[in-house]
């Protein structure tokens, strides 16, 4: 007798309800909207699948653009089981059941196409785990992530599989999977031609999120084709994708701070906002902001620095939102400030000079003499006091005795620089004549 625990098949005939998103999986490869960089022909799969030669792989891409659907047809396309598991649930112990169960199949001359969903979740042993069975041929692995695997993989799985870049789906793929919905619901989205443009943006590239906006709004008893305004009201728009402490946080920091190098105040302060949209602490930017101002601007503009400090001392004193205003004045000074990272290089080029001669004294001239044995020692001797010398300039060396004179500090002619390269050639020439003249 069955009862509710039992896993047998549901009766001939009897269909329970499937999402919208279920019933328009692909049945074949070629079916996959917005991905042909990577299913075409001459693309990585296409061309994997032409030779049956499938090899292990890490399937890269935001939510809801067919990483599970492309690895079920991987399966289907080559005759391998297709096994599915997620990191999220799946520990030691059930990993070796899945193993194990695959090693009967492959002793039956079946293979296996093992799924593993979030695969960046697994830690770097149970990653070191799936090595042997791959290198052996008793899975071929198919990992799915939304996480620069660069960051989240092992170096030793990587090497053994070969990752592929999904694509977020554009407009014109999320329109191609509109008209697919309309198909099978047969009858059209009741939107206008701006309100249902404003639904494929507010999916916002998941095409899973855009089936389940239209499953919504095909629900709705409507007479005629609502406006943007209406489809506003009744639907909330899907939170931009954005994880503080994920791959998505620094994409976002790094085209902010190469919007503002690139002098563009528009698109910095876009990436600005965005960041601010996802949910990103003030604080952060405050102190990127700064960080930009002395790593891109530096002495062409030693202002930009005394901007982002005082909108930073603002932010604090009115918090948010309306301090939010002061770091998007410091975004825009940023961006149409001249730039230099003169002194950026100059400090990176000491540290390395640092590195390899850490190790050499002063030239005992610059040294102090607070005791007679001191000076007994020559520490002092021949220091000449600058103030004391035409100019206010001695020209001694201040590099430790018998370093070659590195040149660390090169100014551009751009901004305030302009007049500090005036000084350093001043000196540097009278450094030369002063020399000349001992």
């Amino acid at each position: 007798m069955s009862d509710l625990f039992d896993n047998a098949p549901p009766p001939e005939g009897a269909k329970g309800p499937r999402p919208l998103a279920d019933r328009l999986r692909p049945a074949a490869l070629s079916e996959v909207i917005g991905q042909e960089h990577i299913l075409g022909p001459e693309a990585p799969l296409g061309v994997m699948l032409g030779a049956g030669a499938l090899g292990s792989l890490i399937l890269w891409g935001p939510p809801g653009v067919g990483k599970t659907t492309i690895a079920r047809l991987l399966a289907d396309e080559t005759d391998l089981h297709f096994v599915q598991i997620s990191a999220i649930f799946t520990g030691v112990p059930e990993l070796r059941k899945v193993f194990e169960a695959a090693k009967h199949r492959r002793a039956n001359g079946q293979g296996t196409l093992l799924f593993v969903d979030e695969i960046h979740r697994f830690n770097k042993a149970q990653q070191d785990g799936f090595l042997p069975h791959m290198e052996d041929g008793t899975i071929l692995l198919v990992g799915a992530t939304t996480e620069n695997p660069s960051f989240e993989l092992n170096a030793a799985l990587l090497s053994r599989a070969q990752v592929l870049v999904l694509n977020r789906l554009d407009l014109a793929a999320l329109e191609r999977l509109a008209q697919r919905a309309e198909k099978e619901l047969n009858k059209p989205l009741p939107l206008d031609g701006h309100a249902r443009e404003a639904l494929l943006e507010m999916a916002d590239g998941d095409g899973r999120a855009l089936l389940n906006l239209i499953e919504q709004v095909m629900a709705w008893k409507i007479d005629g084709k609502l406006d943007t305004e209406s489809l506003s009201k009744r639907l909330m728009k899907r939170a931009a994708k954005y994880d503080k402490s994920g791959d998505e946080h620094y994409n976002l920091i790094s085209a902010l701070h190469k919007s503002v190098r690139g002098s563009d105040p528009d698109a910095a302060l876009y990436w600005f906002a965005r960041m601010l949209e996802g949910g990103e602490d003030p604080r952060f930017l405050a102190r990127r902001l700064t960080r930009m101002a002395v790593e891109d601007i530096g002495l062409a503009d030693p202002n930009a620095q005394t901007q982002c400090l005082h909108a930073w001392e603002t932010y604090e004193r009115l918090g948010t939102p309306e301090g939010e205003l002061a770091l998007a004045q410091a975004v825009t000074y940023l961006a149409l400030a001249p730039k230099s990272n003169a002194v950026y290089v100059a400090y990176k080029a000491a540290r390395k000079s640092a590195k390899q001669t850490g190790s050499e004294p002063p030239p005992k001239h610059i040294l102090n003499a607070p005791t007679s044995l001191m000076k007994d020692h020559g520490y002092g001797d021949g220091y000449a006091y600058d103030h004391d010398a035409e100019d206010g300039f001695s020209g001694q060396n201040y590099f430790p005795d018998g370093m070659k004179r590195p040149v660390l500090y090169q100014p551009v002619e751009r901004g305030f620089e302009r007049e500090l390269k005036k000084r350093l050639d001043f000196f540097t020439g009278l450094r030369l004549k002063r020399r000349k003249d001992t």
